[in-house]
């Protein structure tokens, strides 16, 4: 990208290139329609509408730098150095087009191709939402030598265009404050906005991304990637060990359709495989990761064969793929968006065009680094005879009836209920704990599964080890859904999985290795929101017969407040110091128990910090630790 603003003269933008599709109705009472929730995810939503508005300009090569600013009071700004929304009067609608662009649904240049080749956004509601989802909007545009104004409250004008004098640069600039009549009240989030800049900065190089915050604490952070997704999978692969330093790279125009592949192979026995399209995540794939897995399977086999590294062995998809880090990022003039959670590319044509261009590419720099394409091969052929073993290993395993759940393992305390829908199981740290969460639970609906000690570090293993690890076995077995390629949700014998550990260093480790687990061989039960962690109190205070259970250090300094002086103040260090009528009072009972559904906001961020928490490399764990020290407040030693 270059560092001005290229000018394509020819390429009209202004009102009469501003299509009106439909009228703007039912964003206010429906929001979920549009921004899937009306929760702090929702929030964020209204954000990216603004962002991707600004990352559009970008890609049609017309802005070089957006800049973020979280401000007091929930107001956000969103500002770029593109051309600026269009002020001119609509010939249909006879307002001014920025006006039209602000309130009626479906209008916008991303609808004529000759304004926007590409343009990310699932639905093209865009900003119109954003608008109508706001207790007020301020929209500058700066552009035809001027520097426009309009104002805007609950999605309707509050004011005229302004015009408020010369200006000597173009772009636009939108500040808004969420409307929490609809909104459920929360704050923008640093972290969030700052993932998912950074990732748009990697998906476009070049663009300079700048997230400033104004409120309590001030800081700003800028994003900008000369090298793009190679900087990306250097980023992935920051706290993993690397087969070799080289990142392989293409990035090639085809038909209108630009494909941009980045690799890099590490030592890991899992793969790290993000897809995007038109800078949207397709968590479901799609036509270009298929095209993508077969490329790099033919051209691994073909050069093997060619040189005679493998002898009549033939590496399987998966084998290729065991610590391969990748980033498939496409930009397609007319993307088809579907399944479930509409982020799975449809477009045919697509799977051909990365096959061929990746094919070609890989084959070429294999070639140019015969060393590398040695390093790769071996390390296939080893994930191959390691995942023949785990399949020997898998049918030892359901013979005994391990992967199956007709012989359900002997330590579980099963519930009566055979409705999944109603039925939870809570994995438990240690035996004692288990034996009074088998006393105290409802035995209807509870099913209690207690571990030994901590389970094996899945991010550090293959499958075989996975498999042959009893309380894994265990688990996988009272789950019934099997792991891995055989997983079956329709098989699932619980639809609650709470995890119960201790409210100590050691329990909170214990969850780490279940979440990592359930991340790497289970992740379709994250994604569904069937993955919990359940809330043990912290303290007990009593004084004479009253007794409370506190969560939190602020709600124990509230109840003693509340009661007065003279509070005996107990602090739990482990479940199995509660009894079992005390545990069902204060972490079991669904009436008034705490539990944290655990969900993946960000695929890409998870697995980086799975890599980081739990992987071999000790410097980016480090890192980690000394960058995020200070948040914590207290320490149980």
């Amino acid at each position: 990208m270059p560092d001005q603003p290229v000018k394509h003269e020819h390429q009209s933008y202004g009102a009469k290139e501003i299509q009106v599709l439909e009228g703007l109705d039912a964003v206010r009472k429906r929001p979920g329609m549009f921004i899937g929730s009306t929760d702090v995810r929702g929030l964020h939503h209204l954000a990216y509408e603004a962002i991707d508005n600004s990352i559009d300009e970008a890609l049609a090569g017309y802005c070089t730098k957006i800049k973020v600013t979280l401000r007091p009071d929930n107001y956000l700004t969103v500002e770029d150095n593109g051309r600026g929304i269009p002020v001119d009067i609509h010939p249909k609608l006879n307002i001014p087009a920025v006006t039209v662009v602000m309130t009626v649904l479906h209008a916008g240049g991303k609808f004529d191709k000759n304004v926007y080749k590409v343009s990310g956004g699932l639905h093209g509601v865009g900003i119109t939402v954003t608008n109508a989802l706001s207790e007020r909007l301020i929209v500058h545009v700066k552009r035809d030598g001027r520097v426009w104004r309009q104002e805007f409250k609950f999605g309707k004008p509050a004011t005229e265009l302004e015009n408020l004098g010369p200006a000597q640069s173009t772009g636009t600039a939108i500040t808004f404050k969420p409307d929490f009549t609809i909104m459920e009240k929360g704050d923008f989030s640093w972290d969030t906005l700052a993932t998912r800049l950074r990732e748009l900065a990697f998906l476009n190089k070049g663009i300079d991304i700048v997230l400033r915050d104004e409120r309590a604490e001030p800081k700003e952070q800028t994003f900008k990637y000369e090298g793009g997704i190679i900087e990306f999978v250097e980023h992935l692969n920051k706290s993993k060990q690397k087969l070799s330093q080289k990142v392989f790279y293409v990035d090639k125009e085809t038909n209108n359709h630009r494909i941009e592949v980045a690799l890099q192979y590490t030592l890991d026995y899992n793969e790290t495989l993000f897809s995007f399209a038109n800078n949207i995540n397709t968590h479901e794939g799609g036509s270009h990761l298929t095209g993508f897995k077969s490329a790099i399977t033919r051209t691994i086999n073909n050069y093997a064969e060619k040189h005679k590294l493998l002898g009549e062995e033939k590496l399987s998809a998966d084998d290729v793929r065991e610590g391969l880090t990748a980033i498939i990022s496409v930009k397609v003039p007319n993307p088809q968006f579907e399944g479930q959670t509409k982020t799975k590319l449809g477009n045919s044509e697509v799977k051909g065009l990365v096959d061929s261009v990746v094919s070609e590419a890989l084959a070429t720099w294999f070639e140019e680094n015969p060393a590398v394409a040695k390093a790769i091969i071996s390390k296939c052929a080893e994930a191959s005879r390691a995942r023949e073993a785990a399949r020997k290993a898998r049918e030892l395993v359901r013979r005994k009836g391990a992967l199956e759940y007709s012989t359900l393992p002997g330590k579980l305390a099963d519930c009566a209920s055979r409705d999944p829908t109603l039925s939870e199981i809570f994995l438990v740290e240690g035996d004692s704990a288990g034996g009074s969460a088998k006393q105290g639970r409802n035995r209807e609906f509870q099913a209690i599964l207690p571990l030994k000690g901590k389970i094996l570090n899945v991010e550090k293993a293959r499958l075989i080890k996975v498999l042959q690890n009893d309380e894994i076995g265990t688990m996988i077995t009272a789950i019934g859904t099997s792991i891995g390629d055989e997983f079956d949700i329709s098989k699932l014998r619980y639809h609650k999985i709470i995890v119960m550990t201790d409210a100590d260093v050691d329990g909170s480790h214990i969850s780490c290795l279940l979440l990592t687990f359930f991340y790497r061989y289970m992740p379709v039960l994250i994604e569904q929101g069937k993955i919990y962690l359940a809330t043990p109190p912290l303290y007990k205070l009593q004084k004479g017969k009253v007794a409370k259970y506190a969560y939190t250090d602020e709600e124990k300094d509230a109840i003693v407040k509340e009661l007065g002086d003279n509070v005996s103040i107990a602090r739990y260090k482990g479940l199995g110091e509660m009894n079992p009528q005390q545990l069902w009072e204060t972490t079991m009972d669904p009436e008034f128990r705490i539990l944290k559904q655990v969900t993946i906001e960000d695929a890409v961020a998870a697995d980086q910090m799975f890599s980081v928490l739990m992987g071999d490399e000790v410097e980016p764990r480090k890192e980690f630790i000394l960058a995020n020290a200070q948040l914590v407040k207290e320490l149980d030693v």
